[in-house]
């Protein structure tokens, strides 16, 4: 009896140490990146797989920087050539008006066009998109259910279906060829609703209720106590906004019609097409290509892991 006492008890005790050695394994394991765990080979494949297609999406990029330094009989003759012969900054001379050239591009009204919008429209969604989220997620009226229904359904539509409906009601209301016309509809964007409704979902009703016993009012529950919780919801918002309206097309062209309120985008359209002087003018057309990028780009890399986090909100209920 002792003896088999014994042996069960030196079994338990193998048994637990197995248990924790596994245990152990699974911790250090859980943080090791996939290709870790093979041989050493098919990490190096895998690599250099990663590496090789992550040039091939940089290459294009890297040609438009460098065909902006090129000349137009350089860039026509040589398009995938990554070395200007002879180097030379006339296409950006001519985008900022330094160039004695009469045909000049007015790239900086197109600019300071796409700036003024983007940044009104982006504060306006931020602002907008949050109250909408939250009186969807917390405030219980009638038709509320309803109305997250139709948030939904506006994100099933096609943009384009909505031209010609958008461009009657403007010219309706006498807003057309305005800022007002390329701001207004534009304030409010159901993606960023939807967003800003999963995060305050997320939020402890106990954080609000505890406010609400101090004396709050709902909005101050909103501006003061939940809001400031929603920085990754906000950045994200912030992101998608100031990218959608820097980078729209469709809504200026059928909003405007009139040169002085081009943006980079219709600008750029009329350009390419040939509006604004005959031949290729490959390094003019990819030098305020590279130039209307770049704002965004900074954006994205700044903020891209709240971008990650926010968009995740919401997605895992407790």
């Amino acid at each position: 009896m002792t003896a088999r006492t014994a042996a069960v008890e030196k079994a338990d005790r193998r048994s637990g140490r197995d248990a924790r050695v596994r245990e152990r394994r699974a911790v250090r394991d859980q943080g090791r990146p996939v290709l870790g765990r093979f041989p050493l080979p098919l990490r190096v494949l895998g690599y250099g797989l990663v590496v090789g297609i992550g040039l091939l999406y940089l290459l294009p990029f890297v040609l438009q920087l460098v065909t902006g330094f090129k000349t137009d009989p350089d860039a026509a003759a040589n398009p995938l050539s990554l070395i200007p012969s002879p180097p030379t900054t006339a296409a950006y001379q001519r985008l900022f008006g330094l160039s004695e050239s009469a045909d000049g591009v007015p790239f900086l009204r197109w600019l300071g066009n796409s700036a003024f919008v983007a940044v009104l429209v982006t504060a306006g969604r931020v602002l907008f998109n949050s109250m909408a989220g939250y009186a969807l997620a917390r405030l219980r009226f009638p038709g509320r259910s309803l109305l997250f229904g139709f948030v939904l359904a506006v994100m099933a539509v096609p943009p384009v279906a909505l031209l010609i409906p958008k461009f009657l009601v403007l010219n309706t209301f006498g807003i057309f060829d305005t800022y007002s016309a390329m701001v207004l509809p534009l304030l409010v964007d159901a993606a960023g609703i939807f967003i800003m409704k999963q995060f305050f979902e997320s939020v402890p009703p106990e954080v609000e209720e505890a406010a609400r016993v101090d004396g709050a009012g709902v909005f101050r529950i909103f501006w003061s106590v939940v809001l400031p919780m929603a920085r990754p919801a906000l950045i994200t918002v912030t992101i998608l906004a100031f990218q959608g309206s820097w980078n729209e097309f469709t809504h200026f062209l059928v909003a405007t019609q009139s040169g002085q309120y081009e943006t980079l985008t219709t600008g750029l359209a009329r350009f390419v097409s040939g509006g604004l002087g005959g031949g290729t003018q490959y390094p003019l057309k990819l030098a305020a290509a590279l130039l209307s990028t770049l704002p965004v780009a900074a954006l994205f890399f700044c903020f891209q892991r709240y971008f990650v986090n926010g968009a995740n909100s919401g997605a895992v209920k407790e």
